[in-house]
């Protein structure tokens, strides 16, 4: 059976903070530490008025510093943004602070549009072009150091922080399958390529002193309550969400709403209901459902789940219900 992790985004709530968002992320790790979670990973995005996990280096360790057990990392850093020297340092530094519980994905996106990505790193077509140089530099940073080596990560060297690949395309696939590292789907929010991806990555996996086979991780939305109406009416809010996204007007992320006719066009919600083709929303039976379904389909070695769910309690009891799914098809495998 595939294992649970979570991907959190510290969503800054309409007449909510950045404090209580990210403490909600601290909230919600601990809580997925106690329910059996393998991993739980912050993302990094910037302008987005309803993310509060833009320094993400910092975020994992707020959340880190709260829990005991649970692996927390990146889902992902986009490197295009950053050095791989600063990265390898500031990963480097977690690794110390929390050893054995970091996890370092990788994304090529800059997580922005383009003017902030400018202002971030300003030759983003360069540092796209650049990635796969970049990744290899940044294992060469984590890992040992050798003769004559002249850059040296101070922390990092020799912590082997796990690398993970993020994509969306055949582009990642290949590249994790060429180096030999584990790759994550973002099939959460794009799910076209998903299953050709997973074929290229897994027919060109050459082992490495990482990975002897490949490992996948696959994302879905999940939005899981006690009925299907009530997972339904919670998930309006990452609709809104995502309709906000397309008109380039965002904001807060949204409370629920009973019904989503009129705040979107039929083109948002083709647009919408296509880039959640994957979500995993409903009760109980309904997700044990989903789950197996998608599972099956993928042959996952694990599975990621972000829950964009407005109200924090009705956040802890859906990582619950899930928990409680995992469990159940555990024991039905």
């Amino acid at each position: 059976m595939a294992s649970f992790s979570v991907l959190d985004l510290s969503p800054i709530t309409e007449g909510g903070s950045v404090a209580q968002s990210l403490e909600n992320s601290r909230l919600l790790a601990q809580a997925a530490e106690e329910n059996g979670y393998k991993r739980f990973w912050l993302a990094e995005h910037h302008g987005m008025k309803g993310i509060a996990s833009a320094a993400t280096s910092i975020v994992i360790s707020h959340v880190a510093a709260g829990t005991k057990t649970i692996r927390v990392g990146s889902g992902g850093i986009m490197l295009p943004n950053h050095s791989p020297l600063v990265i390898a340092e500031q990963f480097g530094t977690l690794a110390a602070l929390y050893p054995g519980r970091i996890d370092l994905g990788l994304g090529r996106a800059p997580g922005t549009d383009m003017r902030t990505a400018q202002a971030l790193r300003r030759n983003m077509e360069a540092s796209a072009n650049n990635f796969p140089n970049d990744v290899v530099e940044l294992q060469a940073l984590l890992g040992p150091v050798g003769d004559n080596q002249a850059i040296i990560a101070v922390p990092g060297a020799d912590t082997n922080v796990p690398i993970w690949l993020l994509g969306s395309s055949h582009y990642s696939a290949r590249l994790a399958g060429m180096l030999g590292l584990p790759f994550a789907f973002a099939s959460h929010f794009a799910p076209d390529m998903l299953l050709s991806a997973l074929e290229i990555y897994r027919e060109r996996f050459t082992p490495s002193e990482t990975l002897n086979k490949p490992h996948v991780m696959v994302g879905v939305m999940g939005v899981a309550a006690e009925t299907d109406e009530e997972a339904n009416y919670l998930f309006t809010s990452m609709q809104q969400s995502f309709v906000a996204l397309r008109r380039n007007a965002r904001g807060r992320f949204p409370a629920p709403v009973a019904s989503m006719d009129g705040l979107w066009s039929s083109d948002e919600k083709i647009f919408v209901d296509h880039a959640m083709s994957y979500a995993i929303v409903g009760g109980p039976e309904t997700i044990r459902r989903k789950i197996g379904t998608f599972l099956d389909q993928t042959k996952a070695d694990e599975l990621i789940i972000s829950m964009p769910i407005f109200d924090m309690a009705a956040r802890l009891k859906s990582l619950r219900l899930f928990a409680e799914a995992q469990q159940q098809l555990s024991k039905a495998a």
